[in-house]
């Protein structure tokens, strides 16, 4: 199974659940020393871990290399997650050319260099496996100030929805992760273009949400049980698999919700900025 994202968070908790039960990994991550310390406790605790090693999956030349020296050392692979991403959020007059591209460019072209590379080989073996990408909440949902990371995490869904149907002739499921708030690094370290990270108001909001975010570990679970299922949606709280359902049933009510709660983030911008 390969894992992307392993050095922390969703990555590494779901890396170490997969290890415990008896599952056999490759890894990667951006950050060497985190990707050092995930394999280093996976192996402690008597896990396997076949290949690790640090790059950017940005970096289409360094998916491609790091493919065949899995592929020539190991064959194709049973599962493929493409776990690893970053986060940015602003509004449109704020978030500069970088921001949206560094959104599409992680969250997006980096888990297509995995498909391109991993998942054909999974094709012509011929022995069915799974794809799992992980997207967001705010890859269903019109989230206020999430535009960019919107535009990447609703990219992997459109990628994961035609997949499902076109490898399902193969034997290879498809699952798309849809998380709402997760207490990993990312919620710490996202960057808000524009705001002033130690605001009260903006710290009071932070809390907010960490507050009610679920552990890296839950979610971990909530990933291998949906994959053994077969589940193509896999929700990793109640909040996001009942705001999606509310979003679909209840078009009109669910476009006032929004419109209002981008309103409130704007002034809490414009409070903010004045």
């Amino acid at each position: 199974m390969l894992i992307t994202g392993a050095a922390s968070g969703i990555g590494r908790a779901t890396a170490v659940a997969t290890a415990k039960a008896g599952g056999q990994l490759v890894l990667t991550d951006i950050n060497a020393a985190g990707l050092d310390e995930t394999v280093a406790d996976i192996r402690r605790d008597g896990g396997v871990v076949l290949v690790a090693q640090a790059f950017d999956i940005t970096d289409y030349d360094a998916v491609t290399a790091f493919a065949e020296k899995v592929h020539d050392a190991h064959g194709s692979l049973d599962i493929v997650m493409n776990v690893a991403g970053t986060s940015a959020w602003g509004t449109v007059e704020n978030l500069e050319h970088k921001h949206w591209r560094r959104m599409v460019d992680v969250n997006l072209m980096g888990p297509i260099h995995v498909i391109e590379n991993f998942v054909p080989p999974m094709v012509r073996a011929g022995k069915g496996g799974s794809l799992v990408n992980v997207s967001s909440a705010a890859g269903l949902l019109a989230l206020p100030w999430h535009a960019a990371y919107s535009a990447s995490k609703y990219g992997i869904r459109g990628v994961s929805e035609v997949l499902r149907f076109d490898l399902d002739q193969h034997g290879i499921s498809v699952h798309l992760v849809v998380p709402g708030a997760v207490d990993t690094p990312l919620v710490h370290s996202v960057e808000l273009v524009g705001v002033d990270r130690e605001s009260p108001k903006i710290q009071r909001l932070t809390q907010s949400f960490t507050k009610h975010a679920v552990s890296p570990e839950h979610v971990a679970s909530s990933i291998l049980r949906g994959v053994t299922r077969n589940r193509f949606l896999i929700y990793t709280s109640f909040d996001i698999r009942f705001g999606y359902w509310w979003a679909r049933k209840f078009a009109l009510p669910y476009e006032i919700v929004m419109r209002r709660a981008s309103a409130r983030f704007s002034r809490l911008l414009g409070a903010q900025n004045s």
